[in-house]
């Protein structure tokens, strides 16, 4: 099965495969830092998105929004064009499970996981008994949506939310999300200038839109505020468990598990790439899909799971891709293209635009047609 960006969501940003970013501001002092975000992701002049934001406003003031609240929140925001050509773009990504599980259960990823929940073993320990939720599943969400922290984003919610909005192809949709995450900001628990995310609007440490916190965010620290973004990720943390708590998991039941042989007592089997591994899967891992709509996102959570917990890689291997490569294929011809001086980038079997250019660069260090392909053929030439 091929796995479109689209049922991904918000995953992609912590597996590499998303963007994030913040602004600049179109006028007056800008509350958020800049340094290091694409160009494409810095607010710029924009006529009609000003006369956008002039006619919400006091739709937000009819929703209960303070004009203190507008005026800090607005202030040093505008519109973000990488935005849209995110938005619009989701669509042309695709990737097997293989080339998905690859990503979302690297070695780097599953080292990261195990040391993430080493130093966090005793608030997630608490969030297991609290809510139920198994506490490997937790922190794999967390590697998932951020990287255990690392890549929570830099766009400003609140210029991502409201360039969405205006461009209208979700337009109330985002406004809605606007609104929720202008009520955030009116509660207090968080500041215009730490208020940032994925370009979708997505916060904090397991990217949460701003309708999901409004619903699910937990104060786990007890300090008064909801805090998503902090350094500490405890009140994430809790607020995933409360998520996945309150949309179906049961204590005590695993999410499933990869099997082989006889299939005849196990429940729902799915396999999504066909000639791969197959899935007993439970009522949990419906639960997960309700963090993220997709068997992609939900095998990847489980699976990273029970990585953390010790576990191996999958059993069953996946069968050759579309030319004729195993995994280890892929993995060898990226080590032989860097070998030889064209860097793809990293080897971790999953074939990529950095690939592709190093095989069209070797093609035109060869005098061979410049496909960008990899094959047999290319391999064996190494």
């Amino acid at each position: 099965m091929s796995i479109s960006r689209r049922h991904f969501g918000l995953g992609l940003a912590a597996l590499g495969l998303g963007a994030c970013g913040g602004g600049l501001p179109t006028g007056g002092t800008s509350p958020v830092k800049s340094t290091g975000l694409p160009a494409d992701l810095r607010p710029i002049p924009n006529a009609a998105y000003d006369a956008w934001v002039d006619a919400f406003k006091p739709r937000a003031l009819a929703a209960g929004i303070s004009q203190n609240t507008l005026n800090a929140a607005f202030r040093g925001t505008g519109y973000l064009p990488g935005v849209i050509k995110r938005d619009r773009n989701q669509t042309e990504f695709k990737r097997s499970l293989e080339d998905y599980l690859s990503i979302a259960a690297s070695e780097e990823r599953v080292g990261k996981g195990r040391a993430a929940f080493a130093r966090h073993r005793s608030t997630l320990a608490a969030l297991e008994q609290a809510y139920g939720v198994d506490a490997e599943i937790i922190a794999a969400i967390w590697g998932l949506e951020s990287f255990f922290g690392e890549r929570k984003g830099d766009v400003p919610v609140i210029s991502a939310t409201s360039t969405l909005a205006f461009d209208g192809r979700r337009g109330a949709f985002f406004e809605k999300q606007l609104i929720a995450a202008l009520r955030i900001l009116q509660r207090g628990d968080i500041t215009p200038a730490r208020m940032t995310g994925s370009w979708a609007g997505a916060m904090g440490h397991t990217q949460f839109i701003p309708t999901s916190y409004q619903a699910f965010a937990v104060d786990f620290t007890g300090d008064g505020k909801r805090d998503i973004w902090s350094e500490d990720p405890s009140d994430a943390l809790a607020s995933t468990a409360a998520y996945l708590a309150r949309n179906g998991w049961t204590r005590g039941q695993a999410w499933g598990r990869e099997i082989t042989g006889d299939t005849s007592a196990t429940g729902t089997v799915i396999q999504p790439q066909p000639g791969g591994p197959r899935f007993a899967v439970t009522g949990n891992f419906r639960a997960i899909k309700r963090y993220n709509n997709s068997d992609a996102y939900a095998i990847g959570v489980g699976h990273l799971a029970d990585r953390i917990a010790g576990g191996g890689p999958l059993r069953t291997p996946f069968p050759p891709d579309a030319n004729g490569l195993t995994k280890e294929d892929r993995i060898a011809l990226q080590k032989g293209l860097t070998a030889r001086g064209f860097d793809t980038g990293g080897a971790d079997g999953v074939i990529g635009p950095n690939t592709e250019k190093a095989i069209r660069a070797y093609q035109q260090s060869r005098g061979l047609p410049l496909t960008g392909t990899p094959s047999q053929s290319l391999l064996l030439g190494l």
